[in-house]
């Protein structure tokens, strides 16, 4: 599973919306959650990441899976959890 993680397609949708996560608690650590008319460059970045995610989550299943079915579940329920980590803090939050 090691050299399976060492594949971009398998770390890149788990370290992105780590990255995310991180950027999100500590914007509203620094500043607290602010209401504004206009969105933001954050707004647009995380809504660019919503549509993206997807599909390199899937092309990562379809590349994966029948070569290393086991492993691929594994690392594909991690860059589940992590995509869901800022998405859960931005709908509780309503960001």
């Amino acid at each position: 599973m090691n050299s399976l993680l060492k594949k971009p397609s398998a770390w890149i949708p788990i370290a992105i919306p780590l990255i995310f996560f991180a950027y999100l608690v500590i914007y509203v650590t620094a500043f607290g959650i602010v209401r504004e008319e206009d969105e933001g460059i954050g707004a647009h970045l995380f809504q660019l990441w919503l549509v993206l995610e997807p599909l390199a989550v899937g092309f990562f299943a379809v590349t994966w899976l029948s070569r290393a079915p086991k492993q691929a579940l594994f690392i594909l329920a991690l860059q589940i959890v992590a995509a869901l980590l800022p998405i859960s803090v931005v709908f509780s939050l309503k960001l």
